[in-house]
């Protein structure tokens, strides 16, 4: 059963981020801005524009009393022991910002928006220093850990991009769809009604491996190497879009929220170790398996690539509710999930330690 903070919020909780003290920030419809302690208690609140929707909140890896809020096309800085007027503004976006993400280093901030436009706001000189872009709303934005000049990005247009700071294009791009059409062809008519517009994106701590959720109910995982990115693997536990995925801490655990209402738990870390023994091979057999199993039926599927990989989920929580949000925090010492959906409480899960 679900623990429930209540009382911080009137409206649909859109977003959640834990610093390193465990401290909660929610943020919601409306302008909410939530802060929490780690038992549930209210530690503050804040109310921004009512006219706008808190979208993003991230913490400062460095500062874990510096918070970044983005409401509208606005990323406010607050200070959390003093949650008043923000201590500075930053107008960089032309349209709504969909997620926020601080690079290890605190120097770089990326606010990624509905116009597709992904702003890098140096953070020393207050300047943007780069404007990236998709060519749909860029629902995802997230720098890399131990690299903190580069970043991948995904959205509606189902793109999944990798950026240098050096660089105003990207340094690779994959397609989604043209990944699915070449695995799965005959293209089905589920497929064609269910695009795979990505959703999320998480980095694990490694830095060089990463996870996508998407509409299509998949996720898959990739591998970075040098300055570009390869298919790891893909599967799937949701029967409606995953709208968010989190590599836990220091692991190869992986958390998804999805449409349906359920909440996964993974752990890819023995199909990592077997990938990366010939990774090429692997996923090729991979491919010639999930081929021939659509072309043996004349449809796709739906879970021959989590058959094939041989990747189950580890816990499932019947959460009820589509996820908006999923992050993960420390709480009396055991690892806890913490689940923001279209109510105005948090939901509180524990996790098995692996």
């Amino acid at each position: 059963m679900a623990a429930k903070w209540t009382g911080g919020h009137s409206s649909s909780i859109l977003c959640l981020n834990v610093n390193t003290e465990g401290l909660v920030a929610s943020g919601a419809e409306r302008g909410e801005l939530t802060l929490w302690d780690g038992g549930g208690a209210l530690a503050g609140q804040l109310q921004l524009s009512k006219t706008d929707d808190v979208t993003s909140v991230v913490f400062s890896p460095c500062r874990p009393t510096q918070l970044y809020t983005s409401h509208g096309e606005t990323v406010s800085v607050l200070d959390v022991r003093s949650l008043k007027e923000p201590v500075e503004r930053f107008h960089m976006n032309e349209e709504e910002i969909n997620c926020l993400s601080v690079n290890e280093t605190d120097n770089f901030l990326a606010a990624a928006d509905d116009s597709g436009a992904i702003k890098i706001m140096d953070l020393e000189n207050k300047k943007v220093r780069r404007s990236l872009r998709h060519s749909n709303i860029c629902s995802s934005v997230v720098f890399r850990p131990q690299r903190p000049q580069s970043l991948v990005s995904c959205g509606l247009d189902m793109q999944v991009m990798l950026w240098n700071l050096q660089k105003a294009r990207p340094l690779w791009t994959t397609n989604l769809q043209e990944c699915e059409t070449e695995e799965d062809s005959p293209q089905s008519a589920g497929q064609f009604f269910n695009p795979p517009l990505a959703h999320s994106l998480s980095v694990a701590s490694c830095g060089n491996i990463f996870s996508c959720g998407a509409q299509d109910g998949k996720v898959r995982i990739f591998r970075i190497t040098g300055m570009k990115f390869e298919g790891e693997m893909e599967f799937q536990g949701h029967s409606l879009g995953v709208s968010q995925v989190l590599f836990m801490p220091e692991t190869y655990r992986l958390l998804t929220g999805g449409n349906d209402g359920k909440v996964l738990l993974w752990d890819i870390s023995s199909d990592l170790g077997k990938q990366q023994k010939s990774p090429a091979k692997s996923l090729q057999r991979r491919k010639a398996q999930a081929l021939a199993s659509t072309r043996k039926d004349g449809k796709l599927n739906k879970v021959a690539s989590s058959e094939h990989s041989g990747v189950l989920p580890k816990l499932t929580i019947e959460h009820g509710e589509k996820v908006n949000w999923i992050s993960c925090a420390k709480i009396k010492g055991s690892t806890r999930v913490l689940v923001a959906d279209q109510s105005c409480s948090v939901s509180v899960y524990p996790l098995p330690e692996p």
